[in-house]
């Protein structure tokens, strides 16, 4: 894989527009758009088109850091993120037969503008996902999904063997490698319930014409973003 200090001077040129895991690793470049991915690899479940690797990151068994940047879409200023973990070799490609764990709540992130940046964000201490248990050699794969205001989604992965926190082999966090671009602003995901399940649908005059708007409307509280 390549190294995180490679990973954040290929991205800030190359990832205008889409996901670059720059800690602890990358499962490989996926910043592609040919005749076999004309709508780019980055789009593909699981991990953005790339199979399994051999070249694995060493990755805490107490959960780490995970850094990545985002990119963005022109037009786009603000996004979904999720950070998942697959376990096992079931998959078709050798590896997890799915990425279902979720390591930690979806947020949004926030950018300045509307075109594309490099900006880099970093979570210093990620957890396992809750009921995972894991020992130094198990094998298993990280997965960063990145949902676009139209309901797209990009996919990019690392491959890592877990070791003791105290692994030599065990890249260094360091400011360098793992940081915040001020240019990227964060917002935790609420829900307000319009209707729980089973209940019958509001007649008023106001519910009739509110409704339709409020299944998929956004707005922002508190300077936070509500999903209505």
């Amino acid at each position: 894989m390549l190294s995180s200090t490679l990973l954040c001077i290929a991205g800030a040129l190359l990832a205008s527009a889409h996901t670059v895991i720059t800690y602890p690793g990358w499962r490989g470049n996926n910043l592609i758009t040919d005749e076999d991915f004309p709508y780019g690899m980055q789009w593909m479940y699981p991990c953005g088109g790339i199979p399994l690797t051999s070249n694995r990151t060493f990755w805490p068994v107490t959960g780490g850091a995970i850094a990545f940047q985002p990119g963005w879409f022109q037009g786009h200023s603000t996004a979904f993120i999720y950070i998942n973990m697959g376990l096992g070799t079931e998959g078709p490609d050798h590896g997890p037969a799915n990425m279902s764990l979720a390591m930690v709540p979806p947020f949004q992130i926030i950018g300045p503008t509307k075109n594309p940046f490099p900006g880099t964000m970093c979570l210093p201490q990620v957890p396992l996902p809750a009921n995972v248990h894991v020992k130094a050699g198990d094998n298993a794969t990280i997965q960063v999904v990145e949902l676009a205001l139209h309901g797209a989604s990009l996919f990019s992965c690392v491959d890592i063997t877990f070791v003791e926190p105290n692994d030599s082999r065990l890249e260094e966090v360091t400011e360098d490698n793992c940081f915040n671009s001020t240019d990227i602003g964060f917002a935790d995901i609420y829900t307000l319930t319009v209707r729980a399940s089973g209940q019958t649908l509001a007649t008023g005059g106001a519910a009739r014409q509110l409704l339709p708007f409020l299944s998929w409307l956004p707005v922002v509280f508190g300077g936070m973003w509500l999903l209505l």
